[in-house]
């Protein structure tokens, strides 16, 4: 599920690559950056998960229990600074209905 935080955070699937890196493409004080939104009926919506590894790793396999999203969806994990504590971050396109 996950590797050596030392190789930084990367989203695994090309959906989310994609989506994070066009909102990293435009400047963030311009008209058209408007990285919630997306075409087609879709909105963009980030999760962050803070913790000790082991909490975050049970929450993503929660959230892959119930169908949420995969777990190699989400980035490696990152150490945040704080002893014991990593983070990890979902990129997920959601349908407006």
């Amino acid at each position: 599920m996950f590797i050596s935080s030392a190789q930084g955070a990367t989203a695994s699937t090309d959906s989310v690559e994609t989506s994070v890196a066009s909102s990293a493409s435009v400047p963030p004080n311009t008209p058209n950056n408007n990285t919630s939104q997306d075409s087609g009926g879709y909105e963009v919506v980030r999760h962050l998960l803070f913790g000790p590894l082991p909490v975050i790793q049970s929450t993503i396999h929660l959230l892959h229990q119930i169908q949420y999203a995969e777990p190699n969806d989400w980035s490696q994990p990152i150490s945040t600074g704080k002893p014991n504590e990593m983070m990890a971050i979902l990129t997920k396109r959601v349908r407006i209905v």
